[in-house]
């Protein structure tokens, strides 16, 4: 699909590469999209948008949800197949707001990890969705416990690693997964993408926080530059191309040289032009506000990120007015915080008015996303709000709140069954179903576990 043109006007090869980052794949289902009416029927419905449904039926055709309501009020068309449900609780399927799956598989083998690339610093050309490897095992395993959208995510060694993508855990390929290429860019202050590892005399730039900003604002000057070069350029072309029609007979002027190809600069225009959002990570109160003040200067849009450790200034997070992705819940506090800070942070985030949504982080983990939100209700969340931000919070942030999120009408339908609440741990997902097809509830380690019981 051709992107369409922007304001900067690239050349019309350059432009194709440039904008990759603003097409959208979202083809939901796609070939995996179901070929006939499915209706299940008198479950408990969790819509998050319009409340509960106690004895509630909902109706899946080509991949979308085409009905929702009480049991009284849906009927099954003709040639559907009905599902009982009875006793159990249906829900939207879930989204992790941040992943590393498709990009590892076992931790302990390098050649099985694509999660960073680390021969610069400074890398926004690098794209998750050119590394993501669709036949992850450890894709299933995330099914198996209802989520079914994630975001993937580059590691954080890097202070721009490169850019995310928003996927679909169901499809033959990685293209069918691919709902979104370079949905967002994570941005990471953090402190861990310091060169300053194994002694002073193997230090590089940059090692200090005042490097990682001197050197992120440089890169974000160059790519300003750039645009005015490629802006320049065609004006010029444009110029040259009017006095040749003008100016027959006189002297023809040389054609204006293209400026050099930056594909650095290339992919950080759109998150300049705030088309684009970046993911800004910073855990100390001190780099939360370093790194914040740098997005500022160059009127970034962004959401935060690893925020975990800046309890002392929630006020100030709270008036940046900005969504926060939370995770994960099992971090250990800092010697100088309360035991509870990581399990409380949802909670007082909330009370200020910030839209919270959860992240695994991780590629083994992000089965364990709803007892993250489970958690963060003991320690004072609301229910509905800890469902929300890993359902209509994270769709709504992830710009998918059109298709994915809620059991809406006219929405995909990927919906879960489980035995119980979703927040509970005990709770056992029954049935899965991504773009109204119903995924198969096995993994590796159900296969195992068949394979040696016997």
């Amino acid at each position: 699909m051709q992107p369409p043109a922007i304001s900067y006007q690239l050349p019309a090869k350059s432009g194709f590469l440039a904008l990759l980052g603003l097409t959208i794949v979202f083809v939901m289902g796609g070939a995996v999209a179901q070929d006939k009416t499915l209706v299940l029927r008198g479950g408990k419905l969790l819509t998050v948008t319009h409340g509960v449904i106690d004895n509630g039926a909902i109706v899946m055709y080509g991949g979308k949800i085409t009905a929702v309501g009480d049991v009284s009020e849906i009927h099954a068309p003709a040639g559907a197949q009905v599902i009982d449900v009875t006793g159990m609780t249906i829900y939207p399927g879930l989204i992790d707001s941040e992943t590393q799956l498709g990009l590892t598989e076992i931790s302990a083998e390098e050649m099985t990890n694509d999660l960073v690339e680390l021969s610069d610093e400074i890398m926004p050309q690098m794209h998750t969705a050119e590394a993501f490897h669709a036949e992850s095992t450890l894709i299933p395993v995330a099914r198996m416990n209802g989520i079914t959208n994630a975001v993937v995510a580059p590691e954080g060694e890097d202070t721009l690693p490169g850019q995310d993508s928003f996927i679909q855990l169901a499809g033959a390929n990685a293209t069918e997964m691919l709902l979104i290429r370079d949905n967002a860019m994570p941005l990471n202050f953090t402190g861990d993408q310091r060169r300053n590892k194994g002694g002073f005399e193997k230090r590089k730039f940059p090692s200090t926080r005042m490097g990682l900003a001197a050197q992120l604002r440089q890169a974000f000057l160059d790519a300003q530059d750039y645009k005015l070069k490629w802006t320049d350029y065609q004006r010029k072309k444009a110029d040259a191309a009017l006095n040749k029609d003008k100016d027959q007979n006189k002297d023809k002027k040389p054609e204006p040289l293209a400026p050099k190809r930056d594909l650095k600069s290339e992919a950080l225009l759109p998150y300049l032009e705030g088309k684009k959002m970046i993911v800004l990570a910073a855990e100390s109160p001190s780099d939360l506000q370093t790194a914040v003040s740098l997005a500022n200067e160059f009127k970034l849009k962004f959401v935060l990120n690893h925020i975990s450790h800046t309890q002392p200034v929630l006020d100030y997070v709270a008036s940046l007015k900005v969504p926060v992705i939370v995770g994960p819940i099992y971090e250990a506090p800092k010697e100088d915080e309360r035991y509870d800070t990581v399990y409380s942070l949802p909670a007082q985030l909330y009370k200020r008015g910030v839209k919270i949504v959860f992240a695994s982080y991780s590629a083994h983990n992000v089965r364990n996303l709803p007892d993250q939100a489970g958690f963060a209700t003991a320690f004072g969340l609301p229910y509905d709000e800890a469902l929300k931000a890993i359902t209509i919070n994270a769709a709504e942030i992830w710009g998918v709140s059109d298709q994915l999120g809620s059991l809406d009408v006219g929405k995909t339908a990927n919906v879960v069954v489980a035995n119980g609440d979703p927040l509970d741990v005990k709770t056992d997902v029954k049935r899965v179903f991504i773009a109204g097809r119903e995924v198969p509830m096995t993994d590796r380690q159900v296969r195992l576990r068949d394979e040696y019981s016997k």
